[in-house]
């Protein structure tokens, strides 16, 4: 027992040496000199590159791509108008399955905010009341912050809708069955 007595005071001891004043001034560093060229990267003069890109002509490679992107856009725009439906938000009033509720919130919608115009659907077996049709959520939030003064259980939601183009296409259509029978 004598003896770990005596290692660890020799070990207490030998840890506290101490410590030489080291004196840090500038005079010792004045002298430090490093080379680091040979681990720094390498750039090309860039006057020598301004002089080079000068001499083409920059409407030709511009033009190309303003070409490119013109066909891409198009082709993205004719697709896009093909599609009979799009994505977008609407604000969802009221969801349930009472037809009378449904009714009146649509009604009271219309009284009490004259600038929107509710829609109702009927997905089995729920009514659903919902105002406008906005691509963007951000644009559905002022018709959502109007709607929750009033309506405090409304939310925005997913939706997608039917562009005009093919709802005139399809009016036309149901118009020729309901004409035949």
């Amino acid at each position: 027992m004598r003896i770990f007595w005596i290692l660890g005071l020799v070990l207490i001891l030998a840890s506290c040496k101490t410590t030489r004043n080291t004196s840090s001034s500038a005079s010792n560093y004045a002298s430090y000199q490093e080379n680091l060229t040979s681990s720094l990267p390498v750039y090309p003069d860039y006057r020598a590159q301004m002089g080079v890109s000068s001499s083409l002509e920059s409407n030709e490679s511009t033009e190309a791509i303003d070409g490119q992107l013109d066909q891409v856009q198009a082709s993205l725009v004719s697709k896009n108008k093909s599609e009979p439906y799009f994505s977008g938000f609407s604000v969802l009033v009221y969801s349930g399955v009472d037809r009378q509720k449904a009714f009146k919130t649509r009604d009271d919608l219309a009284m009490n905010f004259p600038d929107l115009t509710p829609e109702m659907q009927y997905q089995q077996p729920r009514y659903l009341v919902k105002v406008g049709k906005y691509i963007h959520k951000i644009e559905a939030q002022k018709s959502f912050a109007e709607v929750k003064t009033q309506f405090p259980t409304a939310r925005i939601i997913q939706d997608r809708f039917q562009r005009e183009e093919f709802k005139t296409l399809n009016e036309l259509n149901q118009e020729d069955v309901e004409g035949q029978n």
